[in-house]
């Protein structure tokens, strides 16, 4: 199993930037990708974006490209979402995920609150 925890979520003006990070810890070995998701009140919980592990292979939501950046440092076992030109509908908790196959997201984190003021 891989632990994981947030950081770096709170309380920006729309336009502004953000930078989460993830950290992982226990069974590192075993990820092959992590990624971002996030839910705002009474939606259901989007995939945002993800990353493979060695490959640094990315994938966005459309809402976001062009405005996200998910970056990682695998020495750190650290994945980041950097998030500019935020958007009151970016507010929501975001959660750090990892998988171990392509497939299945198979880990969580415990969420950070990401609030946007207009």
């Amino acid at each position: 199993q891989v632990q994981l925890v947030e950081s770096g979520g709170g309380l920006v003006q729309a336009g502004g930037s953000l930078r989460l990070s993830c950290a992982a810890s226990g069974r590192t070995f075993s990820i092959y990708k992590m990624g971002w998701f996030r839910q705002a009140p009474r939606k259901g919980r989007e995939f945002v974006a993800r990353i493979t592990w060695s490959g640094g292979n990315t994938q966005y939501v459309d809402s976001v490209k062009g405005r996200f950046t998910i970056a990682r440092d695998n020495a750190k076992s650290t994945v980041y979402l950097q998030m500019n030109s935020l958007k009151p509908e970016d507010a929501a908790v975001y959660y750090c995920a990892s998988g171990r196959d392509d497939r299945s997201w198979h880990d969580w984190g415990q969420g950070t609150q990401v609030t946007v003021s207009s």
